[in-house]
């Protein structure tokens, strides 16, 4: 059970580092906001000067200028009502209006003379099937269309988006998106990773921009991904929703014990609240989860951590009650809330946190007859922070950012080093002869933290200087506390004899829990450029990183420890910096029909674990050729690793319910993170990290969307790409030479090259009814490398071999009820309805097969592993409820 002392207490400590100027500080950017505008014309084609556009429900709104023309800035995203008043003309409302994050949407308007005194107009917005004004590949999916997906998660909900497979963006590796929560990054800078796990009742639009993206954007090559969260309301409302179920499959051999019904295997359970306050105007958001996954992998109790078995003499002392475990545990709470106050004109004041507390206990084979030695891993994640936004005039507004995020990774498995447990149970030993090998007494003995405090402060400005140009600048500080290591040791050790084992805090030449301070600074200004239909989208980006570490000054004496060799002592690492232009446009070539291109220079670091980890050069001081191998040396002097984009596309409305958009990318890759040997002066080696990998990614989307069919409406999207580099990993380089393997640098297929990939979903509403919506998937094999034969050439050249391709259907059904002050509905989701085998990146090298191998002595141990496929069938069932 998850140690929420534990808990509190990181994050109490957590809170020390939050500096006093966050009261005056926030967190909303001009990424949680977009623009309204267009042009009002009388029935004979004449402007409408000083006619009101007024946003229902809000303080905000415009009048047209001597042409007709209007803009609204600074609209949170969400779906409004919009008002169109003069004076002798008829009124005209527009309800259901979709304002989209960092975008423009415009509504030309048509008022007619006033025939009848008060008379007014009601019209429903729809949007529009094909989004004219973007300069690349940019999707935005609103709280409705998320609500009839069968999706629960924000990474669900990415992973559908065209050239999305699994994280990798397009062909670039893991940890090259940008992860934002109301436009401040939640990224854990030590692997560039997502902080924070967000649930699909706390999202208003999620916007993924998998092309080439703007200036404002930094920290990013392969794409970015914003999620605005919802906001309060005048009107008082709440929603919830329960769901339970489980896996099913016939398929014991595969997976054991899943033919087994275990309807609360997964329990899900989430409240929203929201509405006014007693203070004047001022709003709140609230909302809790808890969710819980037992999992589908079970082990069996035969032995405790406590047994004692001899293995020569093959006598198992086996103690356990044999009963079945779940060994892939998931516990998750998690919470948002967020109050805003509008009490001023033109100045909102808002204070927002998120907070998750996950608990793993991951499945590992070799314990599965001794479940209860394997160690849990847990997770807090808080990001808080206060925002002011203030607008100058209707024209110009500025918000000062100000954001707290911290981060917490422990793995153990009792949380006390001294706990009499572990030296009761002692370090996991097996035998390869029992079951085709198991751990059979004995616990994980590891114990690792990784925390990260970061503090960010933000500053946008935006000012529409004109009809045509609107004019945005900003700068970003960021300062970061990593900490990682491991938090004390459990040392095996000979006691007159007998080896016992023996907590320590510290080990000679081991390091422990170590601490870093990196410095980060970004500046940017861009023009959009709205001519009509022509946009014009440019921008330039300053990224400054100071690491704040040393490395040697001379790397063949890494130690100074060489004798007669040149003094090497510790230097400090150098402030990087990058440039980045960003370009890109879009212009009609008719009415229904229009081309884009962008272009634009992305940097980012790597991870900064990889910078800062195992970076203690004084360890080398024993460094000898041929000895023992030190692994890959850090390197806190790393550059950012940079990449070059280009993009084009073609987008084509046809009638009102069917677009078509092509797009054709190319990325060059440069300094990618990877390896290289240094001889020092007595001909000994080693490896540190350093810019030396490359790589590119060419291919083209298609998509077709489908509207206004009746109730049908779908959407299809094909990409095909090649993903191509030195290697899949920074470490790949340095594993091939260490297994005598040829390490010169040569391009091939990286891991994740999928090179067709096809997406599908098919929605069917009949609105206040039901609605029945399907996702489907298909991938073609990614890449493995075969093996023929034994021997030096057993290995062919890496990544010529390909997987089986796979498709994965999901479907939701709902049904709505009027329960009088409610609204109720019933709905069940099934994940991967046919049960296919995807195969979770296993393959046996000699034949690409996950079920059988030309090398007999490799198999058994696998083939009864059920976590080489993903999950099979999993069906949930619940009730939500919202109030009317």
């Amino acid at each position: 059970m998850m140690n929420k002392r534990y808990y509190l207490i990181s994050y109490l400590k957590s809170l020390i580092y939050i500096p006093l100027f966050l009261l005056l500080a926030g967190q909303l950017s001009a990424q949680t906001s977009g623009k309204l505008s267009g042009r009002v014309l009388d029935n004979e084609g004449n402007p409408l000067v000083g006619a009101n556009v007024i946003i229902d429900g809000t303080n905000q709104g415009a009048a047209t200028d001597f042409e007709g023309y209007y803009s609204i800035l600074n609209i949170r995203a969400g779906t409004y009502t919009v008002k169109y008043r003069y004076i002798g003309y008829q009124s005209k409302t527009v309800e259901s209006v979709r304002i989209s994050a960092d975008k423009t949407t415009t509504i030309d308007m048509v008022l007619e003379f006033e025939t009848i005194k008060g008379e007014e107009v009601v019209v429903t917005a729809k949007k529009p099937i094909v989004e004219f004004n973007e300069t690349s590949s940019v999707v935005s999916v609103n709280k409705d269309e998320i609500d009839v997906l069968p999706v629960q998660s924000l990474n669900e909900i990415v992973n559908l988006q065209a050239g999305v497979i699994d994280g990798h963006f397009r062909g670039g590796r893991l940890g090259e998106v940008q992860y934002q929560v109301d436009g401040v990054t939640v990224n854990n800078p030590f692997n560039n990773a997502s902080s924070l796990e967000l649930d699909k009742s706390v999202i208003e639009e999620v916007q993924v921009i998998s092309g080439t993206f703007d200036a404002k954007y930094g920290q990013a090559m392969s794409g970015v991904v914003n999620a605005v969260l919802r906001s309060g309301s005048d009107k008082f409302e709440f929603s919830g929703e329960v769901f339970s179920g489980g896996n099913f499959s016939t398929d014991t051999e595969r997976y054991p014990n899943a033919d087994k019904i275990r309807p609360v295997q997964i329990q899900n359970y989430q409240i929203t609240v929201l509405g006014p306050t007693p203070l004047p105007s001022t709003t709140f958001f609230l909302s809790g989860r808890h969710y819980r996954n037992n999992g589908y992998l079970y082990g069996e109790r035969r032995f405790m951590p406590t047994d004692q078995s001899d293995f020569e003499k093959k006598i198992y002392n086996a103690s356990g009650d044999n009963e079945l475990v779940a060994m892939a545990l998931t516990r998750e709470w998690s919470g948002q809330g967020k109050i805003t106050n509008r009490s001023f004109s033109g100045l909102e004041l808002a204070y927002q946190a998120t907070l998750n507390l996950v608990e793993r206990t991951p499945y590992i084979h070799s314990f599965r007859f001794n479940p209860d030695g394997v160690k849990s891993n847990n997770t807090i994640s808080v990001s808080h922070g206060f925002s002011v936004t203030h607008s100058l005039s209707d024209k110009m507004f500025y918000k000062i950012n100000g954001r707290q995020n911290y981060f917490e990774y422990t793995d153990y498995k009792y949380e006390d080093l001294y706990d009499p447990r572990y030296l009761a149970a002692g370090e996991p030993k097996g035998d390869a002869n029992y079951e085709d090998g198991a751990i059979v007494q004995g616990v994980d003995l590891g114990r690792y933290k990784q925390s990260t405090n970061s503090v960010i402060l933000k500053g946008d400005f935006t000012w529409q200087a004109d009809r045509i140009h609107l004019l945005e600048a900003g700068a970003e500080f960021n300062y970061s506390d990593i900490l990682f290591g491991s938090p004390g040791f459990l040392v095996s050790t000979n006691v007159n004899g007998v080896q016992v084992l023996q907590p320590r805090e510290n080990i000679p030449r081991v390091p422990g829990v170590q601490s870093y301070y990196p410095l980060q600074f970004a500046a940017y200004a861009q023009d959009r450029i709205e001519l009509g239909d022509l946009v014009v989208r440019g921008g330039l980006r300053l990224e400054l990183f100071d690491a704040r570490s040393t490395i040697p000054s001379d790397l063949a004496n890494p130690a100074n420890s060489i004798q007669g060799a040149p003094v090497s002592v510790p230097k400090a690492t150098s402030v990087k910096w990058a440039l980045a232009p960003r370009l890109g446009f879009s212009f009609p070539l008719t009415v229904s029909s229009s081309v884009y291109f962008s272009y634009g220079h992305f940097f980012q670091l790597p991870g900064l674990g990889l910078l800062y980890g195992n970076a203690d050069y004084s360890l080398l001081d024993q460094l000898q050729a041929g000895g023992i191998s030190y692994g890959v040396m850090g390197n806190p002097d790393l550059k950012p690793e940079f990449t070059v984009q280009y993009e084009t596309g073609y987008k084509q409305a046809i009638g009102n319910s069917l677009g078509v958009e092509l797009s054709f990318f190319y990325k060059d890759i440069k300094d990618l993170l990877g390896v290289e040997f240094v001889s020092t002066y007595t001909a000994a080696e080693y490896g540190r990290f350093t810019n030396v990998d490359f790589g590119s990614v060419y291919g083209f989307t298609l998509s077709l969307s489908q509207r206004n069919w009746g109730n049908l409406s779908t959407s299809v999207d094909y990409t095909l790409q090649f993903a191509e580099g030195n290697s899949s990993d920074p470490r790949e380089t340095a594993n091939r030479a260490a297994s005598g393997q040829d390490a010169r640098p040569r391009t091939i297929s990286f891991g994740w090259d999928q090179r067709s990939t096809l997406n599908a979903s098919i929605i069917y509403a009949v609105p206040g009814d039901f609605t029945v919506s399907s996702i489907i998937r298909f991938g073609s094999g990614q890449p493995y490398t075969p093996e023929i034969g034994s021997g030096f050439n057993a290995r062919l050249e890496t990544n010529t071999g390909r997987k089986d391709s796979y498709v994965l259907v999901d479907l939701r059904a709902e049904k709505f009820f009027d329960a009088g002050p409610v609204n109720l509905s019933l709905f069940a989701r099934v994940s991967n309805l046919f049960n296919n085998h995807y195969v979770n990146g296993f393959v046996f090298s000699s034949t690409g097969s996950p079920d059988y191998s030309l090398n007999p002595s490799s198999v058994r141990s696998v083939l009864n592993d059920p976590s080489r496929f993903y999950e099979p069938r999993r069906i949930e069932i619940g009730i939500s409820f919202r109030s009317k």
